[in-house]
């Protein structure tokens, strides 16, 4: 039996967590985020010259990856489809 991890949301588009593995998820994706920016602020050549566009750019994609990952995810674990609801 698969174990679903997010429901579809009332209003709107996309999923809510459900349980503690979707809370889990969640926030495994927010601590990531947070920790390649802090890495990303760590690579500053020198304090206050700023984040070169290389930098920021390798930033973007890797949080476009880790998004496309945890959206896959979500939709996996998803019990019901993914739509627009306008509430019940």
């Amino acid at each position: 039996m698969t174990s679903y991890w997010f429901k579809p949301k009332a209003y709107g588009y996309g999923a809510t967590p459900s349980n503690w593995k979707g809370w889990a998820a969640t926030a495994v994706f927010a601590i990531v985020v947070m920790a390649l920016s802090l890495v990303l602020l760590g690579l500053e050549p020198k304090p206050g010259t700023g984040l070169s566009s290389w930098n920021i750019g390798i930033w973007a994609l890797m949080v476009a990856g880790l998004t496309v990952g945890f959206v896959w995810l979500a939709r996996a674990k998803t019990h019901g489809q993914w739509g627009w609801r306008w509430g019940k």
